[in-house]
């Protein structure tokens, strides 16, 4: 297919006991994975070579952001209203509780290990919020429906918004920009300029204008990628595929 990335043919292939009960699979830029089990609330963690080295059991449901620092993994509970940030040992480092100074947070996007961006349902509110002074920065208007929201992302002034079967690009003033139907949509992701969408089975990258498709494996249920190249779960197993 045009545009898709080239990588070997070689792959790793660790069996994960817990892998068929997987919400979400990550791959730190270390060559660790983590399953996050939505079944009974955990997050585990394991080496390239499948052995277990951390898990934490949660309370609420968690969003993953990111673990491709594991020094500063980032969570979001949109049922405990709070923000959490974990080591590579899967502690607790830090916990932000957001109902004080909120309505009710539908998403959050942590820009950094200092400023937060919050969509505030209530309110119909994008906020930037500085979590380390407990500031907000910015606050603008931003009253579009969030039914069926899965992921945002906020960069260079634009807000990145994906629906389960939509991305959508808006400005801070709320004018929709771009829009395009995606299938299966579950995350986004930036890394560096680029702006990565995740469906079940597809990674695409959004370049501004368009969406390029970088990797795909239709019998996959969940994909994820690292600096090396890109992880899918697939039956109870999860390949590594490292780029050329």
């Amino acid at each position: 297919m045009s545009g898709i990335l080239i990588f070997s043919q070689k792959q790793v292939v660790i069996s994960l006991l817990q892998a068929k009960d997987a919400q979400e699979i990550l791959g730190d830029d270390y060559g660790n994975i983590y399953i996050y089990s939505k079944k009974d609330l955990s997050l585990t963690k394991y080496d390239s070579l499948g052995k277990q080295t951390g898990r934490l059991m949660m309370t609420f449901p968690y969003k993953i952001q990111s673990v491709s620092n594991p020094l500063n993994i980032v969570l979001f509970s949109e049922n405990a209203q709070e923000i959490k940030f974990l080591d590579q040992n899967l502690n607790e480092i830090q916990k932000i509780n957001l109902s004080p100074n909120f309505g009710f947070v539908t998403a959050a996007y942590a820009e950094d290990l200092q400023f937060a961006w919050l969509l505030d349902d209530s309110s119909k509110t994008l906020i930037q919020y500085n979590f380390r002074t407990n500031a907000v920065i910015n606050s603008f208007p931003f009253n579009i429906s969030l039914t069926s929201l899965k992921d945002f992302v906020v960069y260079n002034n634009r807000i990145f918004i994906l629906r389960e079967n939509s991305f959508e690009v808006y400005n801070t003033s709320a004018k929709l920009l771009y829009s395009t139907a995606v299938d299966n949509a579950r995350k986004l992701r930036r890394h560096n300029d680029d702006l990565l969408i995740f469906t079940g089975s597809s990674i695409r990258n959004f370049d501004g204008q368009n969406l390029l498709k970088i990797f795909e494996n239709p019998d996959a249920k969940i994909v994820d990628k690292n600096s090396s190249g890109f992880l899918a779960l697939i039956g109870d197993k999860v390949y590594l595929y490292n780029l050329k």
